[in-house]
């Protein structure tokens, strides 16, 4: 009787076990030998015994969420690559300060549980996961009726990584002349979407758009990539990495400059995607605001030493541009046309 009130109330226990059910074996596949308790248990369970090999380990811990791209997901039917969303999210935001991810929790909660769409979800978490090698520990599935609105849902995840002390990045030595390189996004990545769902409100989402040569939703719900195979083995030429995420170049590449120092970004170095510019015109967005809520075709911004600029480009096994330098300043970014 008392499961029946339950479900009454807008819990479904049973709906909850099919769920785990669907992505157990998802989740499994990304364990290794350092998991000792995972999926079921009440807390995951990791042996770190192997960090006695480091000279000078240091966990670099952060969580996030996808933002409103969940609402434009959930309403053309598209589940799985949120999961790759926040898992890369996280991924690339412990990489800018050299760190390799250990493991990944994740946090799903609904207005109702549909254990397919739950199951999409932390499908696509488990492959984002088994890709760069993280283990996705645990997490949790909530059903909260009145809470969420019908049909609605949130992804949040943590997730936790290593490095040696002396690698943290960014260096110590950044000086004006460095140089930036940029490299591809797949799209918006997870940021600006409220804005995007704005812009787009009365628009069919399915349908093919010719400057795209897509449907507008295969752009704006491409995964956020992750750049730790392209970019881990090179850290160690590396001076500084910035995740271009909410807050566009306009504040994002100002969190690693010293006082001393500007970005300048020189507009038209790169070929920016013409997603953008059916963004800024179908918006009648300013330049500066395109720039301050997108990354406008670039997701990660490499700084190094303009002496290693070509043998970095050589060994990034994907076309990069050079977008700009450091110069002295104020710690701000400088649009440049």
């Amino acid at each position: 009787m008392t499961q029946s009130n339950y479900a009454s109330s807008g819990v479904d226990i049973d709906a909850g076990n099919r769920a785990v059910e669907l992505m157990k074996d998802a989740v499994k596949s990304t364990y290794n030998p350092s998991v000792l308790a995972g999926i079921g248990s009440f807390g995951g369970l990791f042996d770190i015994s192997a960090l006695k090999e480091m000279s000078s380990p240091v966990l670099v811990a952060s969580t996030d969420g996808v933002g409103t791209k969940v609402k434009l997901a959930s309403s053309v039917g598209r589940y799985r690559g949120i999961g790759h969303d926040i898992v890369n999210h996280c991924i690339n935001d412990i990489l800018v300060q050299g760190a390799r991810p250990l493991f990944f929790m994740d946090y799903f909660a609904t207005s109702k549980l549909n254990p397919h769409e739950t199951a999409e979800v932390v499908t696509g978490i488990a492959e984002a996961c088994k890709e760069s090698g993280a283990a996705l520990l645990g997490g949790e599935t909530a059903e909260m009726p009145g809470v969420y609105q019908p049909g609605e849902f949130d992804v949040a995840g943590t997730i936790v990584g290593v490095l040696e002390r002396g690698e943290i990045l960014p260096r110590s030595d950044l000086k004006a002349g460095d140089v930036l390189i940029g490299l591809k996004s797949s799209g918006p990545h997870t940021n600006g979407y409220s804005l995007i769902r704005k812009i787009f409100a009365d628009v069919s989402l399915e349908s093919i758009n010719p400057e795209l040569g897509c449907s507008l939703a295969d752009a704006l719900l491409a995964p956020h990539r992750s750049y730790y195979s392209v970019l881990y083995p090179l850290l160690s030429e590396v001076k500084a990495l910035v995740h271009i995420t909410g807050g566009g170049f306009i504040e994002n590449i100002p969190r690693i400059l010293p006082d001393d120092l500007d970005a300048k970004i020189q507009l038209g170095w790169w070929f920016v995607p013409p997603l953008w510019n059916l963004i800024q015109q179908t918006g009648q967005i300013a330049r500066e605001e395109m720039y301050r809520v997108f990354n406008m075709g670039i997701g990660m911004v490499v700084i190094v030493d303009k002496t290693k600029v070509v043998e970095i480009q050589k060994l990034i096994p994907e076309d990069s541009f050079i977008i700009g330098e450091l110069a002295l300043g104020e710690k701000k970014t400088r649009l440049i046309s």
